[in-house]
């Protein structure tokens, strides 16, 4: 039921109003009081009208948020006093899919062991209802965002002298633009207005779905681009000369920043070397996580760890919150740029030419199948195999990764070395056993 991120799905199929009330009574009969918030999908306001209906018929009371970016109902439920939070979204994913997420009290998402006990009981159906006059009570809490911005305000110093081309893809991603303009960055957005039919752009922020930002940037002379997915838990960033920065590089940007002498950063599996090399040479270390940011978040909550990330987007601060925060990570960027030179140099500055990935995804009917009888001919290839999450395999010229997505039906390839050449071999290499897998099918 649960992936990576929580559930996802397509909606009124995988995900339904029964769903949430049932979601909303399992993780309502343990707590006094849950935070809901939504994104602004448009099936949002039913999902989260029975998400609430299921916490309150259990006895508990909810603070409901509204439309709010994931980043704000995850800290909301710290500032709120709750016991835990649901919010309902599908992140990145298309419009026409939604979901549930669940949060602890630290901003953390439910690990695989909370997950499990709300599956079992379901499953079980030991669910124990109010009387009819014990139904507990909702109130509306609109201000949570408003105590975002406040908090990001307090926690950077000025930035006057900042331009940011914001690209929010019709998202929740306000509070990062209403932060940057207190904090006195020059402005201008795009496709600022919410809409959860995502009409601007897919919901998800990459090199090719950002060709607006990539073109406004250098257009309007601004030191950055910034943009969010559709909650506004992932950041990615154009320089200032309009070229996309890899995520890769913006994780080891963000990692040398945080990192001091004797530091920990943990990232998935799937992080290139870069990221490694660049945190050593800070005179830190690197761990790695299974892909997903509850993983990376249960990573960095132990002590000695100053920062996670993924290369999808997905930012933590472990001193600040166990959540991904976009806005966060908005405006750490650009406080990085007024502090440092500008963007290109500073990514120019990692050295990651030497570094060439090759990333692809293919759909599988079963992924999880597929991955199965991939892994079968990958042990019978390679002796030295790593299944901390899907198989990774390190070669003498680089390394490469299959695992099947938490989200979406798709197997996921990754391929990585130090040459361009011996980066295509590898991916071809693997692309090939992968691709036999679905013949075999």
């Amino acid at each position: 039921m649960f992936g990576t991120s929580g559930i996802r799905g397509p909606v009124g199929r995988t995900v339904t109003a029964e769903l949430a009330l049932r979601i909303g009574r399992a993780v309502g009969c343990d707590a006094c009081t849950v935070v809901v918030g939504q994104d602004a999908r448009l099936s949002g306001d039913v999902l989260a009208d029975a998400v609430s209906a299921g916490v309150r018929e259990c006895g508990a009371n909810v603070v409901r948020l509204g439309v709010a970016s994931t980043p704000t109902v995850a800290r909301a439920v710290g500032w709120a006093g709750a016991d835990a939070g649901i919010g309902i979204t599908a992140s990145h994913n298309p419009a026409a899919d939604n979901g549930l997420k669940l949060w602890t009290p630290s901003g953390r998402a439910f690990d695989k062991a909370q997950t499990r006990d709300i599956v079992h009981r379901l499953n079980r159906d030991e669910v124990s209802l109010a009387a009819w006059d014990e139904h507990g009570e909702e109130r509306a809490w609109p201000e949570a965002a408003t105590r975002h911005v406040s908090h990001l305000v307090s926690s950077f110093d000025d930035l006057d002298d900042v331009s940011v081309a914001f690209d929010l893809g019709n998202g929740t991603g306000r509070v990062s633009v209403d932060a940057l303009y207190e904090l006195g960055a020059t402005v201008n957005t795009i496709d600022a207005q919410q809409d959860g039919r995502f009409p601007a752009r897919k919901s998800e922020p990459n090199a090719e779905t950002l060709t607006a930002l990539r073109r406004t940037v250098p257009a309007l002379g601004a030191d950055v681009g910034l943009a969010h997915d559709g909650d506004a838990d992932r950041l990615v960033a154009v320089d200032e000369t309009g070229t996309y920065v890899p995520g890769d590089a913006l994780l080891a940007l963000f990692a040398r920043d945080a990192v001091s002498p004797g530091d920990a950063v943990a990232v998935p599996v799937d992080t290139s070397l870069l990221v490694q090399d660049v945190v050593e040479a800070a005179g830190g270390r690197v761990t790695y996580t299974p892909v997903g940011d509850v993983h990376v978040a249960e990573a960095v909550a132990e002590p000695g760890y100053v920062f996670g990330g993924e290369p999808s987007g997905a930012w933590i601060w472990p001193d600040e919150t166990l959540a991904p925060d976009g806005h966060y990570a908005a405006l750490t960027l650009a406080d990085l740029v007024a502090r440092g030179a500008p963007l290109s140099e500073q990514v120019a500055d990692l050295g990651g030419a030497g570094y060439a990935t090759r990333r692809a995804s293919l759909s599988f009917d079963d992924k999880h199948q597929a991955v199965d009888r991939i892994a079968r001919d990958i042990h019978a290839t390679y002796d030295e195999v790593d299944t901390i999450d899907g198989i990774r395999v390190d070669t003498d010229d680089g390394w490469f990764l299959v695992r099947a997505s938490g989200t979406e039906p798709l197997v996921r390839i990754t391929a990585e070395a130090r040459d361009e050449d011996d980066a295509d071999r590898l991916f071809e290499d693997v692309r090939s056993l992968v691709e036999g897998a679905r013949i075999v099918a």
